[in-house]
């Protein structure tokens, strides 16, 4: 054999067998999870075998460097590591729908917090990905017994030759695998990315995409990369080119100012309450379990309200933060993180900011710690008077994460009764948080067959989250704040239930992709306005982004001053709400894009039909969405917001 193919058969060689064993153990557990994310439109191809075996050969060519038995106990080490990563992937991947990244592990207090969500989110066939330690323990016992083996073998060695010789092969050993593990990784991913997944590393919205393309292993060492070149890399920097055009974008989308109808500074002076529901979601507004109504409360507001029935949640791996980023800014959240961790400080054009500089009295309200979500640094950035957190209330009705919303809705509006008016008041709700674990003497309803079911105790903390909603309106009637407020009520985000057997259960209908869509992403908006006018069921799209825009409206407050990216929903002009994944709807058509990034495999519906149509009718769509996310982006890590004004500022 020539020089130059020595090490590699040096890699094969037996004594490296625990080195072959752990690469195959790898690869097998990589492929188990893979098979377990259940991701539409990606299959783990010959060629992703390949990536993964490369990757795996690139995180682990180290351990050749060193003697027989320090790299026994090295690969053991890194097992241990690739194998929490993978299992910690699968299981975030089961409640986010997304891969963890370095911006979520810096999050790491709030992925604690969740506790019995983690627990739920376990299952018990994932004890396979810890089977091969029934063989690798004592595999690493047999291989300490054979040292004095391993001794005489190092005696002979020593007699051919120097140590300094044996030091170089096992250095050239390491070099050539590292060398041939980014081949194979680097191989396939750049046919990819010249082909079916060009651009996929310039303007990605989607770590599905990203995964798809680069294995597990390969995303992580992208999304480290990343990191490292955006905080400790020299500084990437926008063009000027590219700010104009940012900029332009926004000028041109805020050209024709908000629509002068009759509700258009109607409600001037009113004060604002505005409730974040956790996970109230939409399918099952107005509809009964056994005969008993899930939110007879919400679906009672109805008849005096203004009822949104086509109303997204657009949040990413940021979940409730999210919602509220977006909600507040009108921008879109991050692919990865949150806004409020990663940055808390930059400037952006917030509600309860604006709000503040036209004499309104501003205050958050969450009964959980003020650390969580960086909330206590974010609310400050965002104009808050005051935030009501854990500390501020008693916890005298103790469920789930902390306070009862019942008790929550109570103490907070007698917080409010302190406050000077108008006021903007921002509550967020905890009671109906995943897993939905509420105690037998709350659980009301009789959700017969989903009792005992993940699906079942959902339905219960929906319905007491509605009977606390019931409350509120009879508090804010009893203090006299009902008639003079403007009542908006969402949904943050859905409820990490995906199995479709539920909702084809409940809903008495089999669903296709577009049903289950939409399920998932659609929260129920209700807007209650101080003269109870205007109720109805409003069908038009709209989405998070949409609130600060909207409410601003109401008050005849104009949002042509300010960036941001939301439409008014009481705006009739045609109008497109696209989601953080890159999917997006105007109304007539609903678009989902595929997990390989390509727009072709997307699939398109028409929506008076709900079945797939030419998905051509969605590339314009397409582009604008993947523009709208792009300069979102942009907007919040280049802090362009604060160039933009300050830029204006100078020029006056």
């Amino acid at each position: 054999m020539s020089g130059a193919a020595a090490p590699l058969k040096r890699i094969f060689q037996y004594k490296n067998i625990e080195y072959i064993l752990f690469i195959a153990i790898m690869i097998w557990k990589l492929a188990y999870m893979h098979s377990h994310l259940h991701a539409n439109n990606i299959d783990m191809s010959k060629l992703d075998y390949v990536i993964a075996i490369g990757s795996v050969m690139a995180a682990s060519f180290w351990t050749l460097w060193l003697p027989r038995r320090g790299r026994g106990i090295a690969l053991s080490i890194l097992n241990l590591l690739l194998t929490a990563l993978i299992f910690s992937d699968l299981v975030y991947y089961r409640y986010f729908q997304d891969f963890i990244t370095i911006p979520v592990l810096l999050q790491a207090g709030q992925v604690g917090e969740l506790g019995e969500s983690i627990r739920e989110l376990i299952h018990w066939t994932d004890i396979w990905f810890f089977i091969d330690w029934l063989l690798y323990i004592p595999m690493i016992f047999v291989l300490a017994r054979r040292k004095r083996r391993d001794i005489l073998t190092v005696h002979q060695f020593q007699a051919r030759g120097s140590r300094l010789k044996r030091v170089l092969t096992r250095f050239i050993t390491g070099v050539v695998t590292l060398a041939l593990g980014l081949a194979l990784a680097l191989g396939p991913i750049n046919y990819y990315t010249s082909t079916w997944a060009v651009g996929l590393f310039v303007g990605n919205w989607w770590n599905l995409a990203l995964y798809n393309v680069t294995g597990l292993l390969g995303f992580h060492y992208y999304d480290a990369y990343k990191y490292g070149q955006e905080h400790w890399g020299p500084k990437q920097q926008l063009s000027d080119q590219e700010i104009a055009d940012i900029k332009k974008w926004y000028e041109d989308a805020r050209a024709d100012g908000p629509e002068m109808n009759e509700t258009y500074g109607a409600y001037k002076g009113s004060s604002i309450i505005v409730v974040q529901a956790e996970a109230f979601m939409n399918f099952m507004i107005g509809k009964q379990v056994n005969g008993q109504e899930i939110t007879p409360n919400f679906n009672k507001l109805m008849k005096e309200s203004l009822y949104y029935s086509n109303y997204y949640h657009q949040t990413g791996q940021g979940r409730t933060s999210d919602a509220d980023f977006s909600s507040h800014s009108s921008l879109h959240p991050l692919p990865t993180g949150s806004v409020f961790t990663r940055f808390p400080d930059h400037q952006y054009d917030v509600l309860p900011q604006i709000l503040k500089e036209h004499g309104y009295y501003t205050a958050a309200f969450h009964a959980y710690d003020s650390s969580f979500w960086n909330r206590y640094t974010m609310y400050k950035n965002m104009g808050y008077d005051r935030f009501y957190s854990k500390k501020d209330y008693t916890i005298d009705e103790p469920l789930g994460w902390s306070l009862g919303d019942k008790s929550f809705f109570k103490q907070s509006l007698d917080f409010m009764g302190k406050e000077k008016q108008p006021f903007y008041s921002y509550m967020v709700t905890l009671s109906s948080h995943h897993p939905y674990a509420l105690p037998k003497q709350l659980q009301e309803l009789d959700t017969g067959t989903f009792a005992g079911t993940i699906f079942g105790d959902y339905l219960q903390a929906i319905h007491y989250t509605d009977a606390a909603l019931g409350q509120l309106v009879d508090q804010l009637k009893a203090e006299g704040l009902w008639d003079k407020s403007i009542l908006y009520f969402y949904g943050d985000h859905d409820n990490s239930v995906k199995d479709k057997d539920y909702y084809e259960q409940f809903l008495g209908r089999s669903l296709n992709d577009l049903d289950m869509e939409q399920i998932m992403n659609q929260v129920p908006l209700l807007v209650h306005l101080p003269d109870s006018k205007h109720a109805g069921v409003y069908e038009a799209p709209a989405g998070q982004l949409d609130m600060t825009p909207s409410l601003l409206h109401l008050l005849g407050i104009s949002s042509k001053p300010y960036y941001m990216m939301g439409n008014d929903i009481f705006d009739q002009r045609k109008k497109m709400v696209v989601l953080r994944s890159g999917a997006f709807t105007d109304g007539s058509i609903y678009y989902i894009p595929s997990a390989d990034g390509v727009f072709e495999n997307g699939a398109c519906y028409d929506l008076s039909t709900r079945q797939k149509t030419d998905v051509e009718r969605a590339r314009q769509g397409y582009e604008e969405a993947k523009k709208q996310l792009d300069y979102s982006d942009k907007t919040i890590v280049y802090d362009l917001i604060h160039k933009f004004e300050g830029a204006a500022s100078k020029s006056h």
